[in-house]
């Protein structure tokens, strides 16, 4: 019973830390080398008929400073989860473009950005915001995840503690 109760605990940990790692920001360094709009088609499965609908869809492309390739999709988020509230994609896809910049020459940016690139499904990260960076080499701590993980932590410490308490004078 005790292999079955931390495999349960390591199981939720495990399914929350992976739905805050996909929906906390992450940033990268990077060369942005391409720009594009896509035409993405969705069906979606009614009662009695299916229907299609089409929309455009942002695309910046990137290299890091060791050659690895990156790409991103530019999306508003609106109202939606996670809480980005992003309405400024083609802002962002004009920034986008005025990065553009070549081996010879790089201009080094800083994307942020959410979720995961999947290529078996074909997903890919969500950008939120482009800035320009110092240098390929700058380094980048995420003081907001560490903040909010740490708010986090400490209210699961509080409420586990209430619970203890609740359960013992009971």
């Amino acid at each position: 019973m005790r292999y079955a109760k931390w495999t349960l605990i390591a199981l939720v940990v495990a399914v929350i830390g992976g739905f805050l790692h996909w929906s906390l920001p992450s940033r990268d360094i990077v060369r942005i080398v391409d720009t594009e709009v896509r035409r993405v088609d969705t069906t979606e499965a009614a009662s009695d008929q299916d229907t299609t609908r089409t929309r455009d869809v942002r695309m910046i492309s990137a290299m890091t400073p060791d050659d690895a390739p990156r790409v991103y999709r530019n999306e508003d988020t609106g109202f939606g989860w996670p809480p980005f509230f992003k309405f400024d994609s083609a802002n962002l896809a004009a920034r986008a473009q005025d990065a553009v910049s070549g081996e010879e020459d790089p201009r080094w940016m800083i994307v942020t950005h959410y979720g995961w690139r999947i290529p078996l499904v074909s997903a890919f990260p969500n950008a939120v915001d482009i800035r320009p960076a110092e240098g390929p080499d700058q380094r980048l701590i995420p003081w907001f995840n560490i903040t909010l993980l740490v708010l986090l932590a400490a209210a699961v410490f509080v409420v586990r503690r209430q619970l203890l308490r609740l359960f013992r004078r009971g």
